[in-house]
Protein backbone atom coordinates (compact mmCIF):
# COMPACT_ATOMS: atom_id res chain seq x y z
CA UNK A 1 0.00 0.00 0.00
CA UNK A 2 1.53 3.32 -1.08
CA UNK A 3 1.59 6.19 1.37
CA UNK A 4 1.95 9.89 0.71
CA UNK A 5 5.59 9.71 1.83
CA UNK A 6 6.23 7.22 -1.00
CA UNK A 7 5.35 9.87 -3.57
CA UNK A 8 7.37 12.77 -2.16
CA UNK A 9 11.03 13.13 -3.08
CA UNK A 10 12.97 13.33 0.22
CA UNK A 11 15.64 15.59 -1.33
CA UNK A 12 13.03 18.03 -2.60
CA UNK A 13 11.25 17.97 0.76
CA UNK A 14 14.53 18.68 2.55
CA UNK A 15 15.28 21.66 0.32
CA UNK A 16 11.74 22.99 0.65
CA UNK A 17 12.01 22.77 4.43
CA UNK A 18 15.46 24.42 4.39
CA UNK A 19 14.09 27.28 2.26
CA UNK A 20 11.08 27.79 4.55
CA UNK A 21 13.29 27.81 7.63
CA UNK A 22 15.63 30.29 5.97
CA UNK A 23 12.71 32.60 5.15
CA UNK A 24 11.76 32.43 8.84
CA UNK A 25 15.32 33.30 9.84
CA UNK A 26 16.00 29.85 11.28
CA UNK A 27 18.97 27.64 10.42
CA UNK A 28 19.17 23.93 11.20
CA UNK A 29 22.88 23.26 10.56
CA UNK A 30 22.44 19.47 10.51
CA UNK A 31 19.34 19.39 8.29
CA UNK A 32 19.72 16.65 5.72
CA UNK A 33 18.59 13.29 4.45
CA UNK A 34 18.73 10.29 6.75
CA UNK A 35 20.35 7.76 4.46
CA UNK A 36 20.08 4.99 7.04
CA UNK A 37 16.82 3.45 5.92
CA UNK A 38 14.19 2.93 3.27
CA UNK A 39 11.68 5.44 4.63
CA UNK A 40 12.94 8.71 3.11
CA UNK A 41 13.37 10.31 6.52
CA UNK A 42 14.72 13.82 6.97
CA UNK A 43 17.18 14.35 9.79
CA UNK A 44 16.43 17.64 11.51
CA UNK A 45 19.59 17.30 13.56
CA UNK A 46 20.41 19.15 16.72
CA UNK A 47 19.89 22.86 17.33
CA UNK A 48 20.87 25.33 20.03
CA UNK A 49 18.23 26.26 22.57
CA UNK A 50 17.84 29.76 21.09
CA UNK A 51 17.03 28.21 17.70
CA UNK A 52 14.45 25.93 19.35
CA UNK A 53 12.83 29.00 20.92
CA UNK A 54 12.78 30.78 17.52
CA UNK A 55 11.15 27.74 15.93
CA UNK A 56 8.55 27.50 18.69
CA UNK A 57 7.72 31.19 18.28
CA UNK A 58 7.29 30.81 14.51
CA UNK A 59 5.04 27.77 14.98
CA UNK A 60 2.91 29.72 17.44
CA UNK A 61 2.25 32.48 14.89
CA UNK A 62 -1.31 32.51 13.47
CA UNK A 63 -0.31 31.50 9.94
CA UNK A 64 1.32 28.36 11.32
CA UNK A 65 -2.06 26.92 12.30
CA UNK A 66 -2.33 24.86 9.12
CA UNK A 67 -2.53 21.69 11.19
CA UNK A 68 -4.75 21.19 14.24
CA UNK A 69 -2.88 20.64 17.52
CA UNK A 70 -1.68 17.09 18.14
CA UNK A 71 -1.86 16.16 14.47
CA UNK A 72 0.51 13.34 13.62
CA UNK A 73 2.41 14.28 10.50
Amino acid sequence: MATQSDTIDPSAATEQLRAALTRAGIVFPSLGLDDGGPYGLINLGRVRSDVAIQLAARLDEPHAAAFPPDTAL
